[in-house]
Protein backbone atom coordinates (compact mmCIF):
# COMPACT_ATOMS: atom_id res chain seq x y z
CA UNK A 1 0.00 0.00 0.00
CA UNK A 2 2.91 2.36 0.70
CA UNK A 3 4.04 2.30 -2.93
CA UNK A 4 0.46 3.01 -4.06
CA UNK A 5 0.36 6.16 -1.89
CA UNK A 6 3.67 7.38 -3.35
CA UNK A 7 2.49 6.68 -6.91
CA UNK A 8 -0.76 8.56 -6.25
CA UNK A 9 1.24 11.47 -4.81
CA UNK A 10 3.39 11.50 -7.95
CA UNK A 11 0.22 11.56 -10.06
CA UNK A 12 -1.03 14.70 -8.28
CA UNK A 13 2.34 16.41 -8.88
CA UNK A 14 2.21 15.45 -12.56
CA UNK A 15 -1.27 16.98 -12.90
CA UNK A 16 0.15 20.23 -11.45
CA UNK A 17 1.62 21.12 -14.86
CA UNK A 18 -1.80 20.90 -16.54
CA UNK A 19 -2.99 23.71 -14.25
CA UNK A 20 0.21 25.73 -13.71
CA UNK A 21 1.34 25.98 -17.35
CA UNK A 22 -1.95 27.33 -18.85
CA UNK A 23 -2.40 29.58 -15.78
CA UNK A 24 0.71 31.53 -16.84
CA UNK A 25 -1.44 32.97 -19.62
CA UNK A 26 -3.81 34.51 -17.05
CA UNK A 27 -1.47 35.59 -14.24
CA UNK A 28 2.25 36.16 -13.74
CA UNK A 29 4.48 33.55 -12.11
CA UNK A 30 4.88 35.91 -9.14
CA UNK A 31 1.11 36.28 -8.66
CA UNK A 32 0.58 32.51 -8.88
CA UNK A 33 3.33 31.65 -6.39
CA UNK A 34 2.32 34.39 -3.95
CA UNK A 35 -1.30 33.23 -4.15
CA UNK A 36 -0.22 29.68 -3.28
CA UNK A 37 1.82 30.89 -0.31
CA UNK A 38 -0.98 33.14 0.92
CA UNK A 39 -3.48 30.26 1.00
CA UNK A 40 -1.00 27.82 2.59
CA UNK A 41 0.04 30.40 5.21
CA UNK A 42 -3.57 30.82 6.30
CA UNK A 43 -4.07 27.03 6.48
CA UNK A 44 -1.01 26.64 8.72
CA UNK A 45 -1.99 29.38 11.21
CA UNK A 46 -3.18 26.80 13.83
CA UNK A 47 0.35 25.37 13.99
CA UNK A 48 1.68 28.90 14.58
CA UNK A 49 -0.38 29.31 17.75
CA UNK A 50 0.67 25.87 18.99
CA UNK A 51 4.33 26.81 18.61
CA UNK A 52 4.34 30.41 19.92
CA UNK A 53 6.56 29.59 22.91
CA UNK A 54 9.07 27.75 20.75
CA UNK A 55 9.12 30.65 18.26
CA UNK A 56 10.00 33.17 20.97
CA UNK A 57 12.90 30.97 22.10
CA UNK A 58 14.33 30.43 18.62
CA UNK A 59 18.09 30.74 18.21
CA UNK A 60 19.64 32.86 15.46
CA UNK A 61 20.82 29.71 13.64
CA UNK A 62 17.23 28.40 13.65
CA UNK A 63 15.94 31.67 12.18
CA UNK A 64 18.61 31.47 9.46
CA UNK A 65 17.51 27.92 8.58
CA UNK A 66 13.87 29.02 8.33
CA UNK A 67 14.88 31.93 6.08
CA UNK A 68 16.68 29.46 3.79
CA UNK A 69 13.73 27.04 3.53
CA UNK A 70 11.15 29.84 3.31
CA UNK A 71 12.77 32.67 1.39
CA UNK A 72 15.02 30.54 -0.77
CA UNK A 73 13.42 27.09 -0.93
CA UNK A 74 9.75 28.01 -1.01
CA UNK A 75 9.60 31.55 -2.45
CA UNK A 76 12.59 31.71 -4.82
CA UNK A 77 12.51 28.01 -5.74
CA UNK A 78 8.81 27.87 -6.59
CA UNK A 79 8.94 31.23 -8.39
CA UNK A 80 11.90 30.13 -10.54
CA UNK A 81 10.25 26.75 -11.22
CA UNK A 82 6.98 28.38 -12.34
CA UNK A 83 8.70 31.08 -14.43
CA UNK A 84 10.83 28.44 -16.20
CA UNK A 85 7.64 26.89 -17.61
CA UNK A 86 7.19 29.92 -19.87
CA UNK A 87 10.78 29.69 -21.19
CA UNK A 88 11.34 26.00 -21.98
CA UNK A 89 9.43 22.72 -22.28
CA UNK A 90 7.83 22.05 -18.84
CA UNK A 91 8.90 18.40 -19.11
CA UNK A 92 12.56 19.49 -19.22
CA UNK A 93 12.03 21.65 -16.12
CA UNK A 94 10.60 18.65 -14.27
CA UNK A 95 13.30 16.21 -15.43
CA UNK A 96 16.10 18.57 -14.42
CA UNK A 97 14.68 18.76 -10.89
CA UNK A 98 16.21 15.28 -10.44
CA UNK A 99 19.54 17.10 -10.04
CA UNK A 100 18.36 18.06 -6.54
CA UNK A 101 19.99 15.05 -4.80
CA UNK A 102 23.39 16.28 -6.04
CA UNK A 103 22.83 19.66 -4.40
CA UNK A 104 21.34 18.12 -1.24
CA UNK A 105 24.18 15.60 -0.75
CA UNK A 106 26.85 18.24 -1.40
CA UNK A 107 25.28 20.72 1.02
CA UNK A 108 24.67 18.00 3.62
CA UNK A 109 28.42 17.37 3.58
CA UNK A 110 29.06 21.05 4.36
CA UNK A 111 26.14 21.88 6.68
CA UNK A 112 25.39 18.57 8.43
CA UNK A 113 28.90 17.08 8.13
CA UNK A 114 27.45 13.96 6.51
CA UNK A 115 30.11 11.82 4.77
CA UNK A 116 30.12 11.52 0.98
CA UNK A 117 31.17 8.22 -0.58
CA UNK A 118 33.45 8.15 -3.62
CA UNK A 119 30.79 6.32 -5.65
CA UNK A 120 28.61 9.42 -5.33
CA UNK A 121 30.93 11.28 -7.71
CA UNK A 122 30.49 8.65 -10.45
CA UNK A 123 26.70 8.73 -10.27
CA UNK A 124 26.72 12.53 -9.97
CA UNK A 125 28.74 12.67 -13.21
CA UNK A 126 26.12 10.45 -14.89
CA UNK A 127 23.40 12.87 -13.73
CA UNK A 128 25.31 15.82 -15.18
CA UNK A 129 25.76 14.02 -18.51
CA UNK A 130 22.01 13.37 -18.55
CA UNK A 131 21.34 17.04 -17.79
CA UNK A 132 23.60 18.12 -20.67
CA UNK A 133 21.85 15.76 -23.10
CA UNK A 134 18.46 17.14 -22.03
CA UNK A 135 19.46 20.76 -22.68
CA UNK A 136 22.06 20.29 -25.44
CA UNK A 137 20.02 21.46 -28.43
CA UNK A 138 19.02 24.70 -26.68
CA UNK A 139 22.38 25.52 -25.12
CA UNK A 140 24.57 24.66 -28.11
CA UNK A 141 22.41 25.31 -31.23
CA UNK A 142 25.48 26.23 -33.29
CA UNK A 143 27.15 22.91 -32.56
CA UNK A 144 23.92 21.05 -33.28
CA UNK A 145 23.82 22.55 -36.80
CA UNK A 146 27.63 22.69 -37.19
CA UNK A 147 27.22 26.44 -37.68
CA UNK A 148 29.97 28.12 -35.65
CA UNK A 149 28.66 31.57 -36.53
CA UNK A 150 25.43 30.86 -34.67
CA UNK A 151 24.90 32.34 -31.21
CA UNK A 152 26.14 30.31 -28.24
CA UNK A 153 22.64 29.60 -27.01
CA UNK A 154 18.97 30.41 -27.39
CA UNK A 155 18.54 33.37 -25.03
CA UNK A 156 15.01 32.47 -23.92
CA UNK A 157 16.00 28.84 -23.35
CA UNK A 158 19.14 29.89 -21.45
CA UNK A 159 16.96 31.90 -19.07
CA UNK A 160 14.69 28.89 -18.70
CA UNK A 161 17.56 26.59 -17.76
CA UNK A 162 19.01 29.21 -15.40
CA UNK A 163 15.65 29.50 -13.62
CA UNK A 164 15.43 25.70 -13.46
CA UNK A 165 18.88 25.46 -11.85
CA UNK A 166 17.93 28.18 -9.36
CA UNK A 167 14.93 26.04 -8.39
CA UNK A 168 17.16 22.95 -8.12
CA UNK A 169 19.66 24.69 -5.82
CA UNK A 170 16.91 26.38 -3.77
CA UNK A 171 14.97 23.17 -3.15
CA UNK A 172 18.16 21.19 -2.54
CA UNK A 173 19.20 23.72 0.11
CA UNK A 174 15.70 23.65 1.59
CA UNK A 175 15.92 19.86 2.01
CA UNK A 176 19.19 20.12 3.96
CA UNK A 177 18.17 23.00 6.23
CA UNK A 178 14.71 21.46 6.75
CA UNK A 179 16.41 18.29 7.96
CA UNK A 180 18.64 20.38 10.21
CA UNK A 181 15.59 21.99 11.83
CA UNK A 182 13.98 18.59 12.42
CA UNK A 183 17.21 17.42 14.10
CA UNK A 184 16.96 20.53 16.30
CA UNK A 185 13.51 19.49 17.55
CA UNK A 186 11.05 21.11 15.16
CA UNK A 187 8.11 19.04 13.95
CA UNK A 188 7.32 18.40 10.30
CA UNK A 189 4.32 20.75 10.46
CA UNK A 190 6.32 23.51 12.18
CA UNK A 191 8.94 23.32 9.44
CA UNK A 192 6.31 23.40 6.68
CA UNK A 193 4.42 26.25 8.37
CA UNK A 194 7.59 28.30 8.75
CA UNK A 195 8.45 27.57 5.13
CA UNK A 196 5.13 28.95 3.83
CA UNK A 197 4.96 31.98 6.17
CA UNK A 198 8.49 33.16 5.44
CA UNK A 199 7.98 32.38 1.77
CA UNK A 200 4.92 34.65 1.68
CA UNK A 201 6.76 37.40 3.60
CA UNK A 202 9.74 37.19 1.22
CA UNK A 203 7.47 37.54 -1.81
CA UNK A 204 5.66 40.70 -0.60
CA UNK A 205 8.52 43.18 -1.30
CA UNK A 206 9.11 41.49 -4.68
CA UNK A 207 5.43 41.89 -5.53
CA UNK A 208 5.54 45.59 -4.57
CA UNK A 209 8.82 46.31 -6.38
CA UNK A 210 7.45 44.75 -9.57
CA UNK A 211 4.31 46.87 -9.31
CA UNK A 212 2.12 43.77 -9.30
CA UNK A 213 -0.96 43.29 -7.17
CA UNK A 214 -2.76 40.11 -6.25
CA UNK A 215 -4.07 37.90 -9.01
CA UNK A 216 -7.61 38.89 -10.01
CA UNK A 217 -10.65 36.89 -11.07
CA UNK A 218 -12.46 34.03 -9.39
CA UNK A 219 -11.36 31.62 -12.12
CA UNK A 220 -7.67 32.40 -11.55
CA UNK A 221 -7.99 32.02 -7.77
CA UNK A 222 -9.95 28.82 -8.30
CA UNK A 223 -7.02 27.39 -10.27
CA UNK A 224 -4.49 28.57 -7.65
CA UNK A 225 -6.63 26.92 -4.98
CA UNK A 226 -6.66 23.74 -7.10
CA UNK A 227 -2.83 23.82 -7.22
CA UNK A 228 -2.71 24.12 -3.44
CA UNK A 229 -5.31 21.40 -2.87
CA UNK A 230 -4.19 18.82 -5.46
CA UNK A 231 -0.42 18.99 -5.85
CA UNK A 232 0.13 20.70 -2.50
CA UNK A 233 -2.00 19.37 0.35
CA UNK A 234 -3.24 16.11 -1.21
CA UNK A 235 0.16 15.36 -2.73
CA UNK A 236 1.96 15.97 0.58
CA UNK A 237 -0.57 13.89 2.55
CA UNK A 238 -0.27 10.93 0.16
CA UNK A 239 3.52 11.21 0.06
CA UNK A 240 4.07 11.32 3.83
CA UNK A 241 1.44 8.61 4.37
CA UNK A 242 3.36 6.39 1.96
CA UNK A 243 6.69 7.36 3.50
CA UNK A 244 5.53 5.98 6.85
CA UNK A 245 4.92 2.57 5.26
CA UNK A 246 8.07 2.38 3.10
CA UNK A 247 11.79 2.52 3.61
CA UNK A 248 13.48 5.63 2.22
CA UNK A 249 15.06 3.48 -0.51
CA UNK A 250 11.77 2.02 -1.74
CA UNK A 251 10.27 5.49 -1.59
CA UNK A 252 13.05 6.81 -3.84
CA UNK A 253 12.29 4.07 -6.37
CA UNK A 254 8.56 4.79 -6.27
CA UNK A 255 9.25 8.50 -6.83
CA UNK A 256 10.62 7.66 -10.29
CA UNK A 257 6.97 7.41 -11.36
CA UNK A 258 6.63 11.21 -11.07
CA UNK A 259 8.86 12.32 -13.98
CA UNK A 260 7.58 9.49 -16.20
CA UNK A 261 3.99 10.43 -15.40
CA UNK A 262 4.63 14.17 -15.79
CA UNK A 263 6.39 13.77 -19.16
CA UNK A 264 3.57 11.52 -20.42
CA UNK A 265 0.85 13.93 -19.25
CA UNK A 266 2.64 16.92 -20.81
CA UNK A 267 3.22 15.00 -24.05
CA UNK A 268 -0.44 13.95 -24.40
CA UNK A 269 -2.32 16.98 -23.06
CA UNK A 270 0.06 19.90 -23.72
CA UNK A 271 1.80 18.62 -26.85
CA UNK A 272 5.21 19.08 -25.19
CA UNK A 273 7.28 16.37 -26.86
CA UNK A 274 10.90 15.26 -26.32
CA UNK A 275 13.37 14.03 -28.92
CA UNK A 276 15.38 10.81 -28.54
CA UNK A 277 18.46 12.63 -27.15
CA UNK A 278 16.39 14.29 -24.43
CA UNK A 279 14.70 10.99 -23.57
CA UNK A 280 18.10 9.26 -23.21
CA UNK A 281 19.38 12.20 -21.15
CA UNK A 282 16.30 12.04 -18.93
CA UNK A 283 16.82 8.29 -18.45
CA UNK A 284 20.47 8.76 -17.41
CA UNK A 285 19.52 11.58 -15.05
CA UNK A 286 16.74 9.53 -13.43
CA UNK A 287 19.02 6.49 -13.09
CA UNK A 288 21.86 8.43 -11.47
CA UNK A 289 19.56 10.42 -9.18
CA UNK A 290 17.67 7.31 -8.02
CA UNK A 291 20.85 5.32 -7.32
CA UNK A 292 22.20 8.20 -5.21
CA UNK A 293 18.97 8.23 -3.18
CA UNK A 294 18.60 4.44 -2.89
CA UNK A 295 22.24 3.78 -2.00
CA UNK A 296 22.35 6.93 0.17
CA UNK A 297 25.65 8.06 -1.27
Amino acid sequence: MGILFIVLACSTWAVDTLIRYPLLGEASALQIVFGEHLILSVLFIPFFFKSVKKIWKMEVSHIFSFIIIGGMGSALGTLAFTAAFSKINPSLVILLQKLQPLVAVSLARIVLKEPVQKKFLSWALLCLIGGILISYQDIFPGLMKLDFRASFGNETAMWGYLLTLIAVVSWGASTVFGKKLELQGYSEFEVMGGRFWLGAIALIPVLISQGEGLATGTEVWGKILALVAISGLLGMWLYYHGLKKLSARLCALAEMFFPFCAVTVNWIFLGKTLDITQIVGGGLLLLGSTVIQVKRY
